[in-house]
Formats: C-alpha cells, structure tokens, sequence
C-alpha cells in the first residue's frame, strides 16, 4: 500500500493527538480494552493539563490531552454524533471525524468479537466499494477496505480496517471539490 513521497520522507505519524474529558477514563479504554500500552505520560507545567501517549504500533502514536478547563465538545459540530451505520456521521469544518486503526484482515471478525465482549457499541461491517452506495453487503473483489466503527468513552469516533487490495492510478480519479462546492445552511436567528 506505500507510495512514495518525493518532496518529504514520511514513515507515519509520529502521533495524532486528541482531547479527554477523564485521562484516568481514557487510560482505562486505550490501555485496558484496545491493549495500546503508554509510552510516555506527563503533567504540563504550571498546572495547565497532562499530555498521555499510546503506542497505536507500527512506532505511530495516539496521544490525549486532559484540560482542566477544557470545554465539552459538541456533537455534530467537533465530532460525529454517532457512527456510520447508527446516524449522522459528519463533523465540522477542522475538527477530526475519526481515527482509523490498521488491522490484519485475518484477526478483524475476532477483534470485533473482543470489543464486543468488553462491552463495546461496535457498528456493522462495512465492506467499502466501488458501487453506488459503496457499500456491499457481502465481500466481493471490488471491496477495497472492510471496517466497523465504534466510540471511546468520549464518544470519539474510531475505526478498526483492514486494506482488501492493492491501489493503482485508477483509484485517484476523483476530482476534488472547493469551497465553493460547500452547502453551508444560513444560520438560524
């Protein structure tokens, strides 16, 4: 699945880093249910917050941030208000709409089993496609990723997937939308 960058030698993210409301909570989830142990934790100076990172494998790293004074996020707005499959999905402008964790394709059925077993709202399988509603309802060789969908205690939406085949240049045919494509309702008085 790797292409080559010309211009910047990137192996990954070296963290993608998101906000709690309950660090010891998060902790709990990430390290106790999804097994991502900590790498590093500190308190931030002048006792402005803590800064947590989990190893997410491959030396990629999900980091949380706990802000004393954080406000609570907004459904709909900072994020989805549920996951695909269970309502609306989309988010604002800027704000992170989920984090996608690569999983072996082997091990996916089992690993929704195991969410499920902890207690876990675990979302449908989705077998993307190239149909019209991109979405089969059974594995066929036009799926390109299969996953399923579910939320941490903060209702931060996460995805277990796994690549089905090889990408080409056919695959980036996509012409990308501008701003002034956006649908944006009038806000309301």
């Amino acid at each position: 699945m790797a292409t080559k960058n010309a211009k910047f030698e990137m192996s990954g993210f070296s963290h993608v880093a998101l906000v709690c409301s309950d660090m010891q909570r998060t902790v709990d989830f990430y390290s106790g249910v999804l097994g991502m142990p900590l790498l590093k934790t500190l308190d931030l100076p002048f006792d402005s917050g803590q800064h947590f990172f989990f190893d997410a494998g491959n030396g990629d790293s999900l980091a949380f941030f706990w802000f004393p004074e954080a406000p609570d996020g907004i459904p709909g707005i900072s994020a989805p208000v549920a996951q695909p499959g269970f309502g609306e999905w989309s988010s604002a402008v800027s704000s992170l709409n989920h984090v996608a964790f690569n999983v072996p394709a082997d091990k996916f059925t089992e690993y929704r089993q195991k969410l499920k077993d902890a207690g876990v709202r675990v979302g449908p399988i989705v077998n993307h496609d190239e149909s019209e509603t991109q979405v089969a309802t059974e594995m066929n060789s036009d799926v390109y990723v299969r996953s399923f969908y579910f939320q941490d205690p903060d209702g931060i939406l996460l995805e277990f997937a796994c690549w089905m085949r090889e990408f080409t240049d056919a695959d980036v045919a996509v012409t990308p939308k501008t701003a002034a494509d956006r649908r944006v309702p009038a806000p309301t008085a």
